[in-house]
């Protein structure tokens, strides 16, 4: 049977779980103080926009098919799009025509009343006359403009299906693009060391894996679609605009520079706004996750204040980044307009002076009107996404750089498997360091044979958390071996490793369900009446009996509505299921009363037979029945013998038995 591996708990909770020392070296490294004080780390150095683009978008790569799709049908509905202005030009043509036509004399050619018009001093008549091939006493043809009419409403239609198509499959491909990008987040936190959480605040980590995320997958959602439709338009309508007036396609040009420019310079001061302001939404989550976790330390040591102060404070620089960075890019929008009614001014006073010349129809004066406000409207619609994206890349950067983040020392392809499991475990002058410049544990070897139960005492700080932790493989060894039945753990890979080790913690770890599933997170295979029998060994069943639900009792992830040794009970209870061939406990019964501990250490007793342990403890009365204690001293063995022996050689362990037992005199008198 197994036991379930720290590493496959949700993100943040792996961190606390793996021991005391861990924090004991975080806190020490960040100068010490309340969990909150820790919020204010240096912030991470930002990537440049581009290659992080380029980068968010590559990872579309894998939908290459789904984009060609996309993109044939993006090309349709903006061809179609784009030809519908033209179209209509020409239904104006039918009634402008046809208003003229009215107001000539029937039986004269186009040539005559141009001409008589000239005669008459009105040139500018005449040559309107010409330049729209008016038929003299013609009106209105509303059969032809039905047709026309009929026609353009079907090309709508028509792009609006490919469209709504064209968007269908996009929204597939943005899905799962971030489907997979969660995926590979969620693998790579289970492929990190513990070393990277323990220099990460929790609530940093879980706002990139989801505020950040989820601004990824707004941007890409909306986006994509604006800037392919926007660039297909663009390209579209300045086709269009070449094939009716060079000369006003020029005109319309003219202001694509001024535009580039002014968005550029105006982007360029709003990137690193926007990469502040997640930085900053980052460290607010991790100060409220810290601080409302411990919200009862909060209230015992009256800090409410300064949390609400150091609260402020952050709340205050977040709210300065958002509104810098959304106000210099929200100046980009009303800058685009600007330069588009420019645009169109000038477009619309030389296209007047074309009609009037008569080198130009109505219609495609109308036409041009019309494309000149279709040409500078995507422009402007990627101008307007222009703080949107910039936001979806500063949350990219931040994802990337967890990606980028060193990995653990990865599982041997051919990783090693020992030939029987008895429990064996060997420390062959094992050397670790947390800083390379602060020796923690140096040159230390000790051997427990299968079956003994090795008891660690010592101060806090001398490494006894750490000397398990080396044992799991949730840190590297600076130097030496540890061998598990004669195998060299580091040959082994992790999940065969930790299968056939128990492990329960001073800090309990329960997640949100019944005590049943917690319980049988030991072994998911077990039976009923295998967790029934591990909750009797281990005493639960007591206090569940008296639950109105029973073991259908729910309980959140933090165990709110158990005690803290009830909670401790439930995960000395998960362990018995396990079956564990090495057992480590550290603190076990640290949460439990005094009664309820005797009644624990006799079900640890029947826990640890045929079964190598490791037992962590501060209460020396807990463990006088060891069969070899091991006294740590910073990161050394002083003294290592059984209860007896050690007392008897009057050294660190008599004086910490007596220091401990002396104080409880002490406290009784």
């Amino acid at each position: 049977m197994t036991s379930p591996s720290p590493t496959t708990v949700p993100p943040g909770k792996g961190g606390d779980d793996t021991g005391r020392a861990a924090r004991e070296m975080t806190a020490a490294r960040r100068g010490g103080g309340p969990p909150w004080a820790s919020a204010g780390m240096p912030a991470e150095k930002s990537m440049d926009f581009g290659p992080s683009a380029r980068r968010l978008f590559g990872r579309l790569a894998p939908e290459r098919a789904g984009a060609i799709v996309v993109v044939v049908l993006g090309i349709v509905s903006v061809t179609l799009s784009v030809i519908g202005p033209k179209i209509l030009g020409h239904a104006t043509d039918v009634i402008f025509t046809g208003v003229i036509g009215r107001q000539l004399p029937p039986g004269i050619t186009t040539a005559e009343a141009a001409d008589a018009a000239r005669a008459a001093g009105n040139e500018t008549f005449a040559n309107v006359i010409e330049g729209q091939s008016v038929v003299p006493g013609q009106g209105i043809d509303f059969g032809l403009l039905g047709q026309v009419l009929l026609g353009v409403v079907a090309i709508y239609v028509a792009a609006s299906l490919f469209g709504w198509l064209q968007g269908y499959l996009l929204n597939g491909i943005v899905q799962r693009t971030i489907f997979s990008l969660r995926r590979e987040v969620e693998d790579k936190l289970n492929r990190l060391p513990l070393r990277y959480f323990d220099r990460q605040q929790r609530g940093e980590v879980l706002s990139r894996v989801t505020n950040d995320i989820d601004n990824i997958s707004q941007t890409l959602q909306q986006t994509m679609s604006q800037l392919l439709t926007s660039v297909l338009t663009v390209v579209g309508v300045l086709a269009m605009m070449l094939v009716i007036s060079p000369l006003l396609a020029l005109v319309a040009l003219v202001t694509i520079p001024v535009s580039v420019l002014v968005t550029r310079a105006i982007a360029k001061r709003s990137q690193k706004q926007f990469v502040a302001q997640w930085r900053g939404t980052g460290v607010l989550n991790a100060h409220i996750e810290e601080a409302f976790t411990g919200h009862e330390l909060v209230r015992v040591f009256g800090r409410r204040r300064e949390v609400e102060a150091d609260f402020a404070a952050k709340n205050e620089r977040l709210y300065d980044a958002s509104f810098r960075a959304q106000f210099i890019s929200g100046i980009i929008m009303p800058s685009m307009m600007f330069i588009g009614n420019l645009n169109y001014v000038l477009v619309a006073v030389v296209g007047g002076l074309r009609v009037a010349s008569g080198s130009m129809s109505l219609g495609d004066v109308q036409a041009f009107i019309q494309y000149s406000r279709q040409f500078t409207q995507p422009l402007t619609q990627v101008a307007s996404m222009a703080n949107l994206l910039q936001s979806g890349v500063a949350s990219a950067e931040r994802v990337f750089e967890l990606l980028d983040a060193e990995e653990q020392v990865p599982d041997p392809a051919v990783p090693a498997v020992p030939a029987t499991r008895q429990g064996r475990v060997v420390f062959e002058h094992v050397s670790f360091r947390y800083q390379p410049d602060e020796p923690l544990i140096d040159d230390l070897s000790l051997t427990a044979e299968p079956g003994q139960t090795i008891a660690i005492v010592g101060p806090t700080g001398a490494g006894k958390t750490t000397l398990v932790n080396l044992i799991m493989r949730f840190y590297e060894l600076g130097s030496g071996r540890i061998t598990l039945d004669g195998v060299d753990t580091a040959t082994m890979d992790r999940a065969t490793l930790r299968s056939g080790v128990g492990m329960v913690l001073q800090d309990t770890w329960l997640f949100g369900g019944t005590i049943r599933d917690n319980i049988g997170y030991g072994d998911p295979t077990a039976s009923e009446e295998q967790i029934l029998a591990a909750a009797r060994a281990t005493y639960v069943d007591r206090f569940v009996r008296s639950l109105p639900d029973g073991y259908d009792t729910v309980i959140d992830d933090e165990g709110g509505n158990v005690s803290a040794g009830e909670k401790q009970l439930i995960t000395i209870a998960r362990a018995f299921l396990a079956d564990p061939t090495l057992l480590i406990l550290d603190e076990a019964t640290s949460s439990v009363d005094t009664r309820t501990e005797v009644l624990v250490q006799r079900a640890m007793a029947a826990l640890r037979s045929d079964r190598t342990s490791f037992v962590i403890a501060h209460r020396l009365s807990t463990i006088r029945d060891a069969d070899l204690i091991l006294v740590m001293e910073s990161g050394r063995i002083v003294e290592q013998g059984t209860h007896d022996e050690l007392l008897a050689a009057r050294g660190a362990y008599h004086e910490l038995y007596a220091a401990q037992f002396s104080a409880a005199s002490a406290q009784a008198d």
